[in-house]
């Protein structure tokens, strides 16, 4: 039996691939590459800084008892994955902070709020 490579070296065949699908909030951040002492090297998501949304780039939402950030990815996006675009429009440290306070009014991001939103449903 032939030996596979791993996932990331398979990648690296793919001129432009990425690791990330692209319904992934990681998709378009960038690969950084860190250089161990003995020549490994080894791939990271470097880190995705975002601007802050101005109020016409989002919709409020009222957060009621008992909703979860999946149920609102679900709702707003059709996808319960996509619960991160509603976290990175909201300044929350931890998802959980976005429907832990019922009543609490939420900012849920329009179709293309944020850099490379051609990919948002």
């Amino acid at each position: 039996m032939a030996d596979t490579e791993p996932y990331e070296n398979a990648f690296d065949a793919i001129p432009g691939a990425h690791p990330y699908p692209r319904t992934s909030r990681y998709h378009d951040a960038e690969i950084g590459i860190h250089r161990q002492p003995d020549g490994t090297e080894v791939r990271y998501t470097k880190r995705r800084l975002l601007p802050p949304l101005d109020q016409d780039e989002t919709v409020g939402h009222t957060v009621a008892a008992g909703e979860r950030p999946d149920l609102l990815g679900q709702r707003y996006f059709g996808d319960p994955a996509q619960w991160w675009q509603i976290a990175d429009a909201n300044p929350v440290l931890d998802p959980e902070g976005l429907t832990d306070e019922p009543g609490r009014v939420i900012g849920i991001p329009l179709t293309g709020g944020f850099p490379r939103g051609d990919r948002r449903v």
